[in-house]
């Protein structure tokens, strides 16, 4: 059961987001226009209403949340009916059995699946975090609804003792995601003008970000706050593609060779990148990047990565004559999970994301990152796991220092070259099993041919590595690679090359 919920959770999430994607072609060149150019330099304002100068709403969105939350715990209880821990029914909580955990504070890593507190979670307060925004809070105001309604829930929602690895996830990473995706329904919003949304606009809309549906129905467009005026440069693409070849393997074991075939569903924005003119960068995530795939063909696998990671707070970099950018501290989400193994992480880091005019048609986009955060990381069912708490869990919690790499070479409208290089080391610290770590790597380069308007063809190669040390256990190495070929719908025929000439 939980297995469908999360395909239908990330069903809606790319439903929606593909139709915002359609949306927000406002934000650059059409694809079918024979005329395009890079995106245009001018601060264009937007037809939707102006952010208000109301305050927002404080009691709604508290009422609200404890109303998610209630139907969450009336939904489980149905769904789960015999789920227990120690002997108690994990979802039949009562006024003890919260007074229990507000009296004793016995928090701990909890025993939950993977996809539960790294996918489920973040979601769920990614609902939480959306109720608030859009009920006119910032993010930080925000922020802190989705993190009161998760301890409420830690409090209240189960009977299990409360977990450090929740709150991090569902209050943290779930109002990283909640701002991405609110922004995105925000796009579908703008798009919609003077004359009102459509049934289409309406529906990916409520896909993206149900609770900003929800509240803009009850509020209208005069709560929509703390958000830019002026049209953000953005850049999304859909691709649908077919894996050649797969091969993973335990390098512990070099006869261990699993090969898969799959279909991929891929989609990625980029929001607010570096060159437009008038263009500010005063909230967070003003700039942000999200991409998410799946695998439909997997049902055990069907979440193969959805990663966000944006501008908390920072500046525009020092002008050049062929160079534009901005630099400071960026939140992030990653949740990534190949065949053999998976990594997820909450984080933040110092950064720093760049555009640079080679020559005439010729630009090169990049981020790098470096920070610590809190992840997990582990093997999925089809290796048996190593960590020493193995018969509690198949993955190990603890901080995570982390870097990130990205470039894209644009060339003209006709190609673009991409390369993204992650790196993750999970520690011992700040984890149940101290004497256990995780080094994972994930990076991919692929090109991208533009055929005609908006649609293109390409391939990718995804190479992902695991090396995991527990004590005196046997180290365990593993890695797979992937390759893909891809058809591609483009939102902008010059991939996302800002002109400010």
């Amino acid at each position: 059961m939980r297995h469908i919920a999360r395909r239908l959770i990330v069903i809606a999430l790319f439903a929606g987001s593909a139709a915002g994607g359609a949306s927000a072609q406002v934000a650059g060149s059409t694809p079918d226009s024979a005329t395009a150019s890079r995106t245009a330099p001018s601060p264009d304002t937007l037809n939707a209403a102006r952010t208000s100068g109301g305050e927002p709403h404080n009691l709604m969105p508290a009422a609200e949340i404890l109303g998610f939350l209630a139907l969450t715990n009336v939904g489980a209880r149905i769904m789960y009916p015999n789920e227990t821990q120690d002997g108690i029914k994990v979802y039949s909580s009562t006024f003890k059995s919260t007074w229990d955990h507000l009296r004793t504070q016995h928090w701990v890593h909890d025993i939950d699946p993977f996809n539960t507190n790294q996918f489920q979670h973040p979601y769920q307060g990614a609902s939480m975090y959306g109720l608030a925004r859009s009920s006119g809070h910032s993010f930080w105001t925000s922020l802190i609804y989705s993190n009161v309604g998760s301890f409420v829930w830690k409090m209240a929602g189960e009977t299990d003792p409360p977990s450090i690895n929740d709150i991090i996830t569902t209050g943290q990473a779930g109002s990283m995601l909640g701002e991405a995706l609110y922004r995105m329904a925000d796009l579908i919003v703008r798009d919609s003008g003077d004359t009102g949304l459509n049934p289409l606009h309406q529906v990916g809309e409520a896909l993206v970000s149900p609770s900003s549906s929800l509240n803009r129905h009850i509020l209208g467009n005069r709560y929509r706050a703390h958000l830019p005026d002026s049209l953000p440069a953005i850049f999304w693409q859909l691709r649908f593609g077919a894996t050649l070849d797969a091969l993973a393997k335990d390098v512990s074991t070099p006869t261990s060779l699993f090969l898969r075939r799959d279909a991929t569903v891929d989609f990625a924005i980029a929001y607010g990148l570096p060159g437009r003119a008038g263009y500010t960068y005063t909230r967070p995530f003003d700039y942000f990047d999200f991409q998410s795939s799946l695998l439909p063909s997997t049902f055990s696998n069907f979440i193969e990565n959805i990663m966000v990671r944006g501008l908390l707070a920072g500046q525009k970099t020092k002008d050049s004559d062929n160079s534009r950018g901005i630099w400071g501290l960026y939140g992030s989400f990653d949740y990534i999970s190949p065949y053999l193994f998976r990594v997820s992480s909450t984080a933040l880091s110092l950064g720093t994301t760049r555009q640079y005019d080679i020559s005439p048609g010729v630009a090169l986009q990049g981020s790098f990152l470096v920070g610590a955060g809190y992840g997990a990381a582990g093997t999925t069912t089809v290796i048996p796991s190593t960590p020493i708490n193995a018969a509690i869990r198949d993955y190990h919690f603890g901080v995570t220092p982390q870097a990130l790499l990205a470039a894209r070479l644009l060339l003209g409208d006709r190609v673009m070259l991409d390369m993204t290089a992650r790196d993750y080391y999970v520690s011992g610290v700040g984890s149940d099993d101290s004497r256990g770590s995780e080094k994972i790597f994930r990076g991919n380069v692929g090109a991208t041919f533009r055929i005609h308007g908006g649609n293109a063809v390409g391939f990718q190669y995804v190479l992902s590595t695991r090396s995991a040390e527990y004590g005196t256990m046997p180290d365990k190495k593993m890695q797979e690679g992937t390759i893909t070929i891809v058809y591609t719908i483009l939102g902008n025929e010059h991939f996302g090359a800002v002109n400010w000439r």
